[in-house]
């Protein structure tokens, strides 16, 4: 199998490495009609990690009206919701984004993005290893919103109390940090590439579950009451059968401040493909947050065209509080380039959304 139908996933990151290094890609399954079995490559310090057997289930169907065109007018004041927990949903969209571009610290990379949308990030997302000392503050980020991908371990040592030391430590760092922050803890659970998915560890979603909730019920004995925890499945899941539903991951509404999604366009997937899913099962409950999307450049311009096609996706989908891109042109085990200034046109695409009002959230 080809490198287009597997991305790979850092195992453990190092704080050092945390402004220039790589961190995760979600995969998608292929849409052709017979799917492909996954291809497991040894790797000496990595696992690698094979995309879906199957292919997406969710098929999009037309929208019942036509998305407004960028000029049109928008509300002007933006207001909270009352829901996203410590991190307030608004009614436009908070736009940020993953960065690790090549030979640039984490400042530079902000502050090149600066300048060629003329504005901030508002989420600066990063990755944590589980046993990794957090921060308890973050000074290069400015006034972004930060948001940390936490990585997970086997559930039942979590479910069990046998890491409430790593637990209570990581809480204590997050509530000294003081600002509202947002937590990605152990994502795309539905799928079979981390450890902490539910394929591996017993086909049992409910692990999943008592292991989320047990880190929450700490965060909140600890006084961590700026973290805003983030539900994240993948946007389909692998295997593709009843026990591996992303529904069954739930942890309940009263440990989820967002629910995330993770989806990229690796076969040509549209916006509404990659994302209605999750929309239409938690919109109505939860603000949403894209946590990690980005454009694949399949020739001919596509990369500018589906920038476009989410940027009115988002602005027809008022559930969507958030957009994190994935920013980056060293993913050390992908050909594909995530960055959205590849091309003038993409750029113009993706500098045309931010500047829209609905992303100044």
């Amino acid at each position: 199998m080809t490198d287009d139908l597997r991305l790979r996933r850092r195992g453990v990151l190092t704080l050092a490495a945390l402004t220039a290094s790589m961190a995760a890609c979600s995969r998608t399954a292929p849409t052709a009609a017979t799917p492909q079995p996954p291809v497991i490559t040894p790797m000496s310090t990595k696992p690698d990690i094979s995309v879906p057997s199957v292919a997406p289930s969710p098929t999009p169907s037309a929208t019942s009206k036509a998305a407004k065109p960028e000029e049109e007018a928008e509300p002007v004041a933006a207001k909270k919701t009352g829901k996203g927990g410590p991190v307030p949903a608004l009614d436009r969209a908070m736009l940020g984004s993953y960065l690790a571009l090549g030979g640039k610290s984490l400042s530079q990379s902000l502050a090149l993005r600066r300048g060629q949308l003329g504005r901030e990030q508002r989420i600066v997302h990063q990755f944590w290893g589980w046993s990794e000392r957090m921060p308890s503050s973050f000074s290069s980020i400015g006034t972004s919103t930060l948001m940390i991908s936490w990585h997970g371990t086997k559930l039942a040592s979590v479910a069990s109390g046998a890491q409430d030391s790593v637990i209570k430590a990581a809480a204590s760092r997050l509530a000294a940090y003081g600002k509202p922050l947002l937590l990605r803890w152990a994502w795309e659970m539905n799928g079979d590439w981390f450890e902490w998915c539910g394929p591996n560890n017993g086909n049992d979603p409910g692990r999943y579950v008592k292991a989320f909730r047990r880190i929450h019920k700490i965060f909140r004995d600890k006084g961590a009451d700026n973290v805003a925890f983030v539900w994240s499945p993948n946007w389909n899941s692998s295997p593709n059968t009843s026990s591996n539903a992303m529904s069954r991951y739930y942890p309940g509404d009263d440990y989820v401040d967002w629910v995330g999604v993770s989806g990229y366009d690796f076969y040509s997937e549209s916006p509404a493909t990659l994302f209605r899913p999750v929309v239409s099962a938690y919109g109505k409950r939860k603000p949403i947050i894209v946590t990690e999307t980005a454009a694949i450049d399949h020739g001919g311009g596509s990369k500018a065209a589906w920038i476009k096609k989410l940027s009115a996706y988002v602005r027809s989908t008022p559930s969507i509080g958030a957009v994190v891109w994935f920013d980056t042109d060293v993913q050390d085990d992908s050909k594909h380039n995530f960055r959205f200034d590849t091309s003038s046109d993409a750029l113009a695409a993706y500098r045309s959304m931010a500047r829209s009002a609905r992303f100044s959230g």
